[in-house]
């Protein structure tokens, strides 16, 4: 069997990534080649540091899944690790952009992406790197989802301030989120979800004049659930005790600490950033650059290793 190939973009140089890269390579056995956009020089040098050098070689040509097949982009760090800064940006820029025309042209249709940093790279200009790789594919309608086998959470709101959340809940916009993720879990994984919906409001109540959850949520679920398998809205401050969450599939928070926070909390790195939406399939591990850990090789890569292995099928 063929496997088709994964692309991966390195993201910020001064990340925990090509440390997390490199473990899981060595934790499982990987099909499918993968193409590494990343930069020569700051693969040796952080190769050396992290004493992962005998590990695995790498190629500049050559397709195959015994080799790291090495896309080079010119990035130039005297050390291994250095403080984040804008100096990465233009090498980040360019990462993605050539994975972005490898996807249009080669019909490559799996990426995962390193972190970047939310203040240098995107600069306000986006409020995540889900918006950054929607706006190039000129999607508007797409989905952040943080998955796992056992349950998924999806923040109907990605990045927004908290004051910000109230004027963009909307049903329309919820709606589309439910559609994209009931969509992905027929597509890939071959059944329909359950869905649980978070309130807005602290046990789903308000004494405000107007009330979210009676106004716009409620009614909306009511109408949903002629089309999908679908509750709420439901406290979120019950929804993740175990005997209620495993009741369903998939929980659609309003904003993205409400199902984040418990997420992680009850998951740790045992989950994957999946967006939706995209005419392929972008993944990336649920985390950030770490730069508190640089170069200390102790960082844990089973986010990626899950990431790698929802893509490494066929």
């Amino acid at each position: 069997m063929n496997y088709s190939p994964i692309l991966l973009v390195n993201g910020e140089p001064n990340s925990v990534f090509l440390e997390i890269f490199f473990k899981s390579l060595k934790s499982q056995k990987i099909k499918s080649p993968l193409i590494l956009i990343s930069s020569k020089n700051i693969l040796t040098k952080q190769m050396r540091k992290l004493k992962f050098l005998n590990h695995k070689n790498f190629h500049l040509q050559k397709l195959d899944n015994k080799t790291i097949n090495l896309i080079d982009i010119q990035f130039s760090q005297k050390k291994a690790f250095e403080k984040i800064s804008k100096k990465s940006n233009k090498f980040i820029e360019k990462s993605f952009q050539i994975a972005f025309e490898i996807i249009k042209k080669r019909k490559i249709n799996k990426l995962i992406n390193g972190p970047v940093s939310k203040k240098h790279f995107l600069g306000g200009k986006y409020l995540g790197i889900t918006e950054y790789i929607s706006q190039k594919f000129i999607k508007k309608q797409t989905c952040m989802l943080i998955y796992n086998r056992e349950l998924s959470v999806s923040p109907v709101t990605t990045h927004l301030p908290l004051k910000l959340v109230t004027k963009n809940i909307n049903r329309k916009l919820i709606s589309e989120k439910i559609n994209l993720i009931n969509n992905f879990y027929k597509k890939n994984l071959g059944f329909f979800p359950k869905f649980a919906v978070l309130g807005l409001n602290p046990h789903c109540e308000s004494t405000h004049k107007f009330n979210e959850d009676e106004k716009i949520i409620k009614p909306l679920i009511n109408n949903l659930k002629k089309k999908y398998k679908i509750s709420g809205p439901i406290s979120a401050d019950t929804i993740f005790i175990k005997n209620i969450r495993n009741k369903f599939d998939v929980i659609l928070g309003m904003y993205h600490d409400q199902v984040l926070t418990p997420m992680k909390t009850i998951y740790e790195y045992d989950a994957i950033n999946i967006t939706l939406g995209l005419p392929f399939i972008r993944i990336s591990p649920d985390h950030g650059p770490n730069e508190n850990m640089l170069g200390k090789n102790i960082s844990n890569p089973l986010s990626l290793i899950r990431a790698i292995k929802f893509l490494d099928k066929n």
